[in-house]
């Protein structure tokens, strides 16, 4: 009697779909937040902070060498500022520089910068080389202040209120558009 071959079980397919789900579910995200940058429902700029409408962290940073007065939290008070976080090394605070020059010169607000990273020297040739906007720097080698401040990645500025509380922070660099669409009229507001 002839014997008769065992019937082999279906391949389940089951498990292939899976992954085939997972990567157009992915595929729609993505797609989905291309649209939403595009139509400008989201700023891929944007990084959000806990730190808007708080006082401002407590730091007190060593000036500069032969550069002046040194920067600390209490040098905030009173007055309506800018603080920009830079360095040297950093090729995009090389293109915002100009920017910075431009609202120094107005005189419509006090600049105080944070040398982050930075040899005091090579800070100081580069404010040498390129000019210098700011009222006061501060040196942050060790990232101390960066820290406190959330920062990133160079540059990021922050506006401060009289009372030393963070109204505005700007990611990357200032523009011209930025400067006067955004952070000029903050001040006005501020200075009333």
């Amino acid at each position: 009697m002839a014997e008769t071959p065992a019937t082999a079980p279906a391949p389940k397919r089951w498990p292939y779909v899976i992954p085939l789900v997972a990567i157009l579910a992915l595929g729609g995200v993505f797609v989905k937040r291309l649209l939403d940058i595009e139509t400008g429902a989201v700023d891929p700029k944007l990084l959000p902070t806990v730190l808007i409408s708080t006082p401002i962290p407590d730091f007190d940073l060593q000036a500069l060498p032969g550069r002046g007065q040194a920067l600390s939290r209490n040098d905030l008070n009173g007055e309506v500022s800018l603080i920009n976080v830079w360095g040297s090394w950093c090729v995009a605070c090389a293109y915002e520089h100009p920017v910075l020059m431009e609202i120094a010169a107005t005189g419509e607000v006090p600049i105080h910068g944070i040398a982050w990273r930075d040899e005091p020297a090579k800070s100081l040739g580069w404010l040498a080389k390129n000019g210098d906007p700011y009222t006061r720097v501060g040196q942050d080698p060790a990232s101390k202040a960066a820290i406190a401040l959330g920062v990133v990645a160079a540059p990021e500025t922050f506006l401060v209120d009289k009372q030393g509380v963070i109204r505005y922070k700007q990611n990357g660099v200032i523009t011209r558009a930025d400067w006067e669409h955004k952070i000029r009229p903050l001040i006005a507001q501020l200075k009333k």
